[in-house]
């Protein structure tokens, strides 16, 4: 039997390898490119967390423990951040408890169970437009329903200046970015593993817990993590809800009746002690900057481990 084969046409040949060699080139550009940007982000980042821990380094080394448990005072030297950890705790307490779960359940739905419509791409479009919403703009709505409608309930001293406005008003901040980043997770989700899961008789619910949320977790964790380091740093808010930026005779204990009290947070204490012009604040403003970092980090880790855990399992 005898093949016939087309013949080969060199100029063809040669334009094709050229064409291959120039895609070649232009992909190992970008790629020398995206390594560059990286790498200049990273030596960014490192600069800046060495200028912190090296400035608030004497307060972190010489008086750690009475600095993490101390209160604020007038002197540098004596100040702590007892009540800033303890109302950073309680915030990021209530952005866990309410943001997360209301979030995912509303990508879940928009996901799974909306029709595809009008009304779905009018929701999904405002969702993405309150997640670019100034934050002093969520500060005035929590200022306008949270501390008023609190005030009557809350006794005069904090006159629903507590940290129960400050976590409603953050978990409604975040509240959009972990319902964008959820429903990216669950729309990421394999159309087959749905099907499978509807060939063998299971139900919606069924296939969505046993099924989507397991593939979607990793993704869903990331989102979440994003979303509570925003709250747990965001400064504006908390000016507006009413965070105690000076002397606070209560706001270092954990108890529920606590949270209807005066606080502040990390955030508010940074900034305060930042705005102050004499020279011996820096080091205790450093250092504070250094203990928020470490909470989210901590935080981040957390998160890592859990989306590690997830991930084993997918496979």
């Amino acid at each position: 039997m005898t093949v016939v084969t087309a013949p080969v046409d060199p100029a063809a040949e040669m334009e094709a390898q050229l064409t291959g060699g120039k895609l070649d080139l232009t992909g190992r550009l970008f790629t020398l490119v995206l390594q560059i940007s990286l790498g200049l982000s990273l030596v960014v980042l490192g600069i800046l967390v060495w200028d912190v821990v090296s400035t608030g380094s004497d307060v972190l080394t010489g008086r750690l423990g009475d600095f993490l448990t101390g209160t604020m005072k007038s002197q540098a030297d004596a100040s702590g951040l007892a009540q800033g950890i303890r109302g950073t705790f309680f915030i990021g307490l209530f952005t866990v408890v309410f943001a997360f779960p209301i979030g995912v359940g509303a990508a879940i739905y928009l996901e799974e169970y909306a029709k595809p419509g009008r009304l779905t791409h009018f929701i999904d479009l405002n969702i993405r437009n309150l997640s670019g919403v100034p934050s002093v703009v969520y500060g005035i709505l929590g200022l306008t329903i949270f501390v008023k409608a609190l005030g009557s309930i809350t006794g005069p001293e904090s006159n629903g200046r507590s940290v129960i406005s400050a976590g409603f008003t953050l978990a409604i901040l975040v509240l959009p970015i972990v319902i964008i980043t959820a429903a990216e997770a669950v729309r990421a989700v394999p159309r087959g593993l749905r099907e499978a899961g509807f060939g063998v008789g299971a139900t919606r619910w069924e296939v969505i817990r046993h099924h989507v949320l397991p593939y979607a977790a990793p993704g869903i964790l990331t989102g979440t993590v994003l979303a509570l380091a925003r709250a747990l740093g965001e400064a504006a808010p908390l000016i507006l809800v009413g965070a105690a930026s000076g002397f606070l005779t209560t706001g270092d204990s954990y108890e529920v009746g606590a949270l209807q009290d005066r606080f502040t947070a990390l955030p508010q204490i940074i900034a305060t002690w930042a705005g102050r012009p004499v020279a011996e604040w820096e080091g205790v403003t450093y250092a504070a900057i250094a203990v928020l970092l470490a909470i989210v980090l901590l935080a981040n880790a957390a998160a890592i481990l859990l989306r590690n855990r997830y991930e084993k399992k997918r496979a």
